[in-house]
């Protein structure tokens, strides 16, 4: 059953700027991505790219969510998108992101992540599989 759906476009040039700002000495990089989602950018040839579609997918996730939660507000970290061997995205369902959602009922995230010339969009589905 499908609980909530989400959807966010992310400009790749704007995250460029967040990245490159010298103020933050990548505190951004480092407040906002996973370790593993840091390692994943670092061996791509477009890693503003890579960070503006998983920033995209982590908008999406609360999103899809945000409805069904008491409290709304998380680290965006605890929302991990990493790519299978084929290349295909999935949500690696952390710790403190699989308490939220045992609490709301859901307990698969799918999501597609596209490119389009400035903009990086992910579209994910919240749902309960398992009844």
């Amino acid at each position: 059953m499908i609980r909530g759906i989400g959807i966010d476009m992310v400009c790749i040039s704007e995250m460029e700027r967040l990245l490159s700002l010298e103020t933050s000495k990548g505190a951004f990089e480092r407040r906002t991505f996973t370790k593993a989602e840091q390692e994943a950018a670092s061996e791509r040839h477009n890693k503003t790219e890579y960070y503006a579609t998983r920033f995209a997918s982590k908008e999406a996730v609360t999103k899809a969510i945000a409805p069904l939660c008491k409290n709304t507000g998380y680290d965006l970290r605890i929302v991990e998108t990493l790519n299978r061997e084929d290349g295909s995205p999935y949500i690696n369902i952390t710790e403190p992101l699989l308490s939220i959602l045992g609490d709301i009922q859901v307990d698969t995230l799918h999501v597609s992540i596209t490119t389009e010339g400035d903009y990086a969009t992910a579209f994910v589905i919240a749902c309960q599989e398992k009844l």
